[in-house]
């Protein structure tokens, strides 16, 4: 799992390997490499009582080798010896001591020596051993240790020791490692924050995780026992300074420093080199490795420290909502008068963070403002715990939200105000809520007799119908009790947002009705806010999408984006921001929508989002636009985070995503399974409706490509004939594309050439679709050995697709031309796009990337896939070599 050196390391190896404790320097980094070398291991393991007793390592060494007659002198030497290193006997010691250990490394048999925790080598072992390792040039040695500075200097085992800092495991290695109690994608994440892909902490964390329901477990013993060892390794000065840090919600360096003056800077650096901070980040705020830091910092802390030091960052911060944060978790709260103060300036300031947008600071803030609050003004708490809940909410806060709901459900609360926490707190969960049951129950307990209310809990049951039961005809019916019972309490905008919910349902399932309701749905005014893509203007939005008319979709999404972003709504901002990433695609913007799907995955990964909806949009973009790999490793963590969360609708489009992906890179019968199993899930979900997600082209190809054409001409009859019914003009296209493949591979290659022409008219509008249909045209016309016709279609389509920057299928296009054009005069040199080609003189030139991005009018992004593309292709590793083969190349 961990890549600890370079595989090109020549000759023998000499190696420091560096990190904190639990990184794995010795259980995996150390053995890993010595495997590597293939020799037998000697292992000494030196320990911290072994620190100040001189010679113990050089005994250790001894004691490992019993029969060899040096090992055996060396012993008996050190067992005779009783002077000091320092003395004058001690220097006599020491040279005939080395003459011994070089001697005993010399004639030892083939072995690679690791020494564990140099950290704890006594120092008169590790002079000797560094001068006996001198005379031993062929011996591998590989030693551990917890920090040290490569830049420094020479390392005692030899200066040309190579450092390798062993390196956290990915999200991914986490998720490997902990793969047994095979946890959630989510709890994947904390874990992996928490720990800092430490491996020992996330091992010992995740035991809590396993134990405890809590949002924010404590500490387990085994973890604060880790903890507590990597905190030795620095100063007190260092772990003082870094306890102000894990106080502060955002600890700047110009902060610390105003705290414990020009040492800030110093105490910092040491805090770097023993991995406790993340020196990425620069000049900007100090960030732990692993936020468990920062956690085990303040649990040491009695209250009347925590509130001193609370107080001295309240003096020296200069951003008011941040010193009045501080300011408030100083206060004494058994005094009630500096409770009601405290609560009331912590509310100030709240409402101060979230004008700038700080939404995390903003429901921190505004939750202390609400458990601060005396219990007697239950209003004023009340008021103050639902602001809590929707400010959690905005930012995917869900520890925060839940204890802001606590807090409503435990006071005298009214109905309302317990239901509006309630479904707050439903709405924040979204799909990473295990109590889903209890929580409607209790809600519609609260909710008895009131329509309105009821009418709100309705459809939230409506969407965990249709998202995680995967029943639409209930999502329907609930949709639809709850716009009759909105209407009955004259309350227009949950009745709105009901029938948009119904419409929603009733386009799936193929309802002739559904832009009847969902115009009624447009009709209705609005009296109260609402999260932005639960709106009937977001799913007019995404019909426009469905049939098509990509322009039209991005003009409704704008305004709404605009407003999502004002208001910190951040699933709503998501949302909005994977619509505009497929308009942006279907028109052939591939670099606008790689910029809006970065954005939402970024967002959704910060934010704790679940994680389907953004990894469908990233995969499907980026396999479009930028890179296949990591658009299938999108489509994967998609899938399996649809899974763990229940999320059918998600697992459905990932799995799409998938099949789509795999079709495109020439593995059909890879494709295969996936595109079935959207199939099943499909039919299971009751989906009619085939615009809605196009499988059925890709998956009679792929069925076609592993000889079931059977099966293919069923599925096209029968998708081609609900699309008519329908009126689903929007799909047909691509039908047809699947159909002609099929009338080629029963030899009628003429009707599949006209087919595909056609199609390909249909689709002038959509230029990445058409490129589509344009390279299954050379295609076919290949197979009917019309090479001409080929040339042409494979030619247009290689325009296209690099035009609008469609890399993954500019590189199938080309090559498609490759295969046409026999290479002239025995040259077969690769041929690179238009693009390459551009981009390849202006890099030979000198160019830098920023500099080609800008003559090119494209993304810094961009330029740099399409190099990655060119070297691969030229077999070069630098712009020198690049500069040496671009020429004949091209010419």
């Amino acid at each position: 799992m961990l890549p600890v050196a370079p595989d090109g390391l020549r000759g023998i190896p000499r190696v420091v390997l560096f990190g904190p404790p639990g990184i794995g320097k010795t259980a995996a980094a150390a053995g890993a490499l010595a495997r590597r070398l293939g020799r037998p291991v000697l292992r000494l393991a030196p320990g911290p009582q072994d620190t100040g007793i001189p010679y113990t390592g050089l005994l250790e060494l001894a004691l490992a080798l019993p029969t060899l007659p040096p090992a055996k002198e060396l012993a008996a030497g050190l067992d005779g010896s009783g002077a000091a290193p320092t003395s004058p006997d001690g220097n006599a010691l020491a040279l005939r001591l080395r003459r011994l250990t070089a001697t005993v490394l010399r004639e030892a048999p083939p072995l690679t020596l690791v020494v564990d925790n140099t950290q704890w080598l006594d120092p008169a072992s590790a002079a000797v051993l560094g001068w006996a390792l001198r005379q031993a040039p062929e011996l591998p040695v590989i030693v551990t240790e917890r920090t040290w500075r490569p830049e420094a200097g020479g390392h005692w085992i030899g200066e040309d020791a190579h450092p390798v800092r062993v390196p956290p495991l990915t999200p991914r290695q986490v998720a490997s490692l902990l793969s047994g109690r095979r946890p959630d994608p989510n709890a994947v994440t904390l874990l992996h924050a928490r720990s800092g892909g430490n491996p020992a902490l996330a091992l010992a964390l995740a035991e809590a995780v396993d134990r405890t329901a809590q949002d924010d477990p404590p500490l387990p013993p085994a973890a604060r026992r880790l903890l507590g060892e990597w905190l030795e390794t620095v100063p007190d000065e260092v772990r003082e300074l870094l306890t102000l840090a894990a106080l502060d919600d955002r600890p700047e360096r110009e902060l610390l420093a105003r705290l414990v003056g020009p040492a800030a800077d110093h105490l910092l650096a040491q805090a770097e080199t023993a991995a406790l901070i993340d020196p990425r980040h620069g000049d900007g705020p100090v960030r732990f490795t692993a936020s468990a830091i920062g956690t085990e910092l303040t649990t040491r802390l009695t209250d009347t420290a925590r509130r001193l030091l609370h107080a001295r960052l309240a003096e020296a911060s200069y951003d008011p909502a941040r010193r009045d944060r501080h300011a408030t978790l100083a206060a004494d709260t058994a005094d009630p008068r500096a409770a009601r103060q405290t609560a009331r300036e912590a509310a100030r300031a709240a409402g101060h963070a979230r004008l700038r947008g700080e939404h995390p600071l903003a429901a921190e803030l505004s939750l202390l403002a609400a458990q601060r609050t005396p219990q007697e003004e239950i209003g004023l708490l009340t008021e103050r715990a639902l602001t809590a809940v929707r400010d959690a909410s905005h930012c995917g806060d869900l520890p925060r939200a839940r204890a802001a709901t606590r807090l409503i459900l435990e006071h005298d609360t009214s109905p309302a105000q317990r239901v509006g926490a309630l479904l707050t707190l439903l709405d924040a969960s979204g799909q990473r809520l295990h109590s889903a049951d209890e929580l409607f129950a209790a809600a519609l307990h609260e909710t008895a007799g009131r329509p309105g209310l009821t009418a709100q809990v309705l459809l939230r049951q409506a969407i965990w119908a249709n998202v995680n039961e995967g029943d639409p005809h209930r999502a329907a019916a609930l949709a639809e009790r709850s716009a009759g019972l909105a209407r009955t309490a004259d309350d227009t905008t949950t009745a709105a947002l009901a029938l948009t919910m119904q419409a929603r349902i009733q386009r799936i399932l193929g309802h002739p009705g559904a832009e009847a309701t969902l115009e009624r749905a447009l009709s209705l005014p609005r009296t109260a806010p609402v999260t932005l893509n639960t709106t009937p203007e977001h799913l007019a939005a995404r019909h426009a999408l469905f049939d098509d008319r990509p322009e039209q979709a991005r003009t409704t999404l704008l305004p709404l984006l605009i407003q999502a972003q004002r208001t910190g709504d951040t699933e709503s901002t998501v949302d909005l921001l994977r619509s505009l990433a497929e308009a942006e695609l279907r028109t052939g913007r591939c670099a606008k929508a790689l910029d809006y799907a970065h954005r939402a995955q970024a967002l959704s990964d910060s934010a704790g989002l679940a994680l389907g909806p953004a990894c469908y949009t990233s995969a499907l973009v980026e396999g479009t636009a930028l890179d296949t790999g990591t658009a299938l490793a999108h489509a994967r963590r998609g899938i399996d985070a649809s899974r763990h969360e229940d999320n059918k609708v998600f697992l459905s489009r990932n799995l799409y995503a998938l099949g789509h992906l795999l079709l495109a890179a020439d593995r059909p019968k890879d494709a295969l399974e996936p595109l079935e199993e959207v199939r099943a899930l499909e039919a299971r979900q009751q989906v009619r409706d085939p615009s809605v997600l196009r499988w059925h082209a890709d998956l009679a190809e792929a069925l076609l490509a592993v000889g079931r054409p059977g099966e293919a001409d069923n599925l096209l009859t029968d998708a081609h004939h609900t699309a008519t019914d329908l009126g689903r003009t929007s799909v047909l296209p691509a039908l047809e594309r699947a159909r002609a493949l099929l009338d080629a591979a029963r030899g009628d290659h003429n009707t599949a050439a006209r087919r595909l022409t056609d199609a390909a008219e249909h689709l002038r509008h959509l230029p990445l679709e058409r490129g589509r249909t344009l390279l299954a045209l050379s295609h076919t016309e290949r197979r009917a050995r019309r090479r001409a016709s080929a040339r042409t279609a494979a030619q247009k389509a290689a325009d296209l697709f690099t035009a609008h920057g469609a890399h993954p299928w500019a590189d199938a296009a080309t090559h498609a031309l490759h295969r046409l054009e026999p290479a002239l005069n025995g040259d077969d040199r690769p041929r690179l796009t238009s693009a390459e080609e551009r981009c390849a003189r202006l890099a030979a030139a000198g160019a830098s990337n920023r500099d080609i991005a800008a003559a090119l009018t494209v993304s810094v992004k961009t330029v740099e896939a399409t190099l990655t593309r060119v070297y691969r292709k030229l077999d070069v590793h630098s712009r020198v070599q690049l500069a040496h083969a671009i020429t004949p190349t091209l010419e």
